[in-house]
């Protein structure tokens, strides 16, 4: 048993120290005494639940926790690459995406033996061969012919262009394998101490993995540890009929030789809104269907901003509503023809369906209770920052788990681990994670939004600047979208930026390092920027706090 006495800031009444109790006490092992009067907490443990799980599950509830002694310093107790038998340290991963292979080279690195265990023909995972890269070579074509059709400059013909799509995806492929060979595949046959096993991995016991491989054989795997990073999978909602039809997921969509004439998508979030545009803009008619309105998790004038662009391109956007049935009909000389019926009683007609909406957690056949891992309710795994689970010598990375499903998290989260598993201390910090969407303009995002603030009662100031007052916007004859800035309002010091604009994934890292180092927005606007930049938009709002923009000059220092 351990004990840790926590300050716990951020409730308003004796009733917030109550539903911290109760959200606690009723984890196996765990009991907590909350004093409201005194804010704080003592904190009594007797099982595998670390401290660095517990912390987060107080403050997602809008509360903020400080250890105030060090009766539990860290629960990460440090390794040796050796086993007690004087073996390098063998590390089983589950998987062999970014998140494994990041997890593998410095396990490697660090003297341990790997075993990489996929179940899939292909190595790589999704981000190389389904999902990031394919995606955003589909996007940046789609983009390529917009520019053809629609561009604000004068004396430069405006013409309808020839789209070969067999041409394009032959092209888009090559690369994909090009990457795939050059990142993933060459490292391994390079590499000695990592070893690949093809099979369904599955836990037998706390230290042992069964793969079931072709042919009815199976292999056990004993490791000393183990990382889990068997990534997510596209939801299919529960609609009447759909099993029925040849639906799209984002994966068919992508490989897809021929352009529907009419593409409805279900989803509302990134997926789906970059493969509708990059349909839209190769010339399919698209239709989106929306349970909420578009990007409802982001802030407000993101999804509202981005809503009317895609319109004005032509896109069809249905929000608030669902759909309660489709079916398929065949066709006998040409492709056959999807019908969907709304909970608005609409009915709606198209060429082809994509679903693209969420992708839950490849966790429901690793018997994960064999080991005794915990789950969240969605089949998530729960790591805490340094991607341990609830048992001490299992971890998790990736998308698989309860932290945010992009791979540059996956793969920093993967080589924490590994340094974790074999003798050192490594935690990530999520507080100043990019987020970055790539449809036109792009939408990027760090920190934390107006709303968000607000749940963790902290008091904001913020500004939005429309891209018209950005010079190099101006320039580009492109002045579509925005830049906001969130501000902590007592110490001026950034706290969040949202970014609407063409090149917004290329600026929203300095507004990350901004909120890492704790700058406010008078150290921005203080900042020397490169003329004529997108990024200098970052500045020019920045001064807004304390300058009205129409006053300044260019290159207003």
């Amino acid at each position: 048993m351990w004990t840790q006495k926590l300050q716990i800031e951020g409730m308003t009444c004796p009733s917030c120290a109550i539903s911290i109790e109760k959200k606690l006490n009723v984890l196996e092992g765990v009991n907590i005494k909350v004093s409201y009067p005194e804010r704080l907490g003592v904190l009594k443990v007797s099982g595998a639940m670390s401290l660095n799980l517990l912390v987060p599950l107080i403050e997602g509830q809008g509360y903020q926790v400080t250890a105030l002694d060090n009766t539990l310093a860290t629960t990460h107790s440090k390794r040796s690459t050796f086993d007690g038998k004087n073996e390098p340290l063998h590390v089983a991963i589950i998987g062999t995406g970014s998140g494994a292979f990041a997890c593998a080279l410095k396990a490697v690195e660090s003297g341990a033996k790997v075993t990489l265990i996929e179940r899939k023909p292909i190595i790589g995972g999704t981000c190389v061969n389904i999902g990031c890269v394919p995606s955003k070579i589909m996007i940046r074509a789609a983009h390529i012919v917009h520019l053809q059709q629609k561009h604000g400059f004068d004396g430069i013909k405006i013409q309808k262009p020839v789209i070969d799509r067999k041409r394009l995806l032959a092209q888009q492929q090559a690369r994909v394998d090009e990457l795939r060979v050059a990142k993933y595949e060459n490292i391994l046959e390079s590499n000695p101490n990592i070893n690949l096993v093809k099979g369904n991995a599955r836990f037998k016991s706390v230290n042992t993995l069964i793969v079931d491989q072709d042919h009815g054989s199976m292999t056990e795997i004993p490791a000393d540890r183990f990382l889990i990073a068997t990534g997510a999978s596209q939801s299919i909602p529960s609609i009447s009929g759909l099993a029925d039809t040849p639906y799209w997921t984002s994966t068919e969509a992508l490989e897809a030789k021929k352009l529907p004439k009419h593409l409805l998508v279900i989803g509302s979030s990134i997926v789906a809104l970059e493969l509708a545009q990059a349909y839209l803009r190769l010339g399919s008619k698209v239709t989106l269907l929306a349970r909420n309105s578009i990007l409802f998790r982001e802030d407000p004038d993101i999804g509202s901003e981005l809503h009317k662009i895609l319109e004005q391109e032509g896109m069809t956007i249905l929000t608030h509503t669902q759909a309660k049935s489709v079916s398929y009909k065949k066709g006998r000389f040409s492709s056959g023809k999807f019908t969907v019926k709304t909970i608005k009683e609409q009915t709606l007609k198209a060429d082809q369906i994509l679903i693209a909406t969420g992708r839950p957690p490849n966790t429901q056949e690793l018997a994960l209770e064999k080991a005794g891992i915990a789950v969240g309710t969605d089949g998530t795994i729960t790591i805490d920052d340094h991607m341990c689970t609830n048992v001490e010598h299992i971890y998790a990375a990736g998308d698989c788990t309860n932290q945010p499903q992009f791979v540059y998290v996956a793969a920093a989260a993967g080589t924490r681990a590994a340094v974790n598993m074999t003798g050192g201390d490594a935690a990530i910090d999520l507080s100043a994670m990019p987020t970055v969407m790539f449809t036109d303009p792009q939408m990027a995002t760090v920190g934390l939004t107006e709303g968000e603030a607000q749940i963790k009662h902290i008091e904001t100031d913020s500004r939005l600047l429309p891209l018209e007052n950005v010079p190099r916007s101006l320039a580009n004859f492109e002045t579509r979208g925005f830049i906001k800035l969130v501000t902590e309002k007592r110490s001026h010091r950034l706290i969040g930026a949202q970014i609407l604009a063409s090149e917004a994934g290329e600026m929203i890292q300095t507004a990350a390092l901004a909120i890492h180092n704790q700058m406010t927005v008078e150290d921005l606007a203080g900042q020397l920027f490169p003329y004529l930049t997108m990024v200098e938009g970052i500045k020019l709002c920045a001064q807004t706090f304390n300058k009205d923009i129409k006053e300044l000059s260019c290159c207003a220092g």
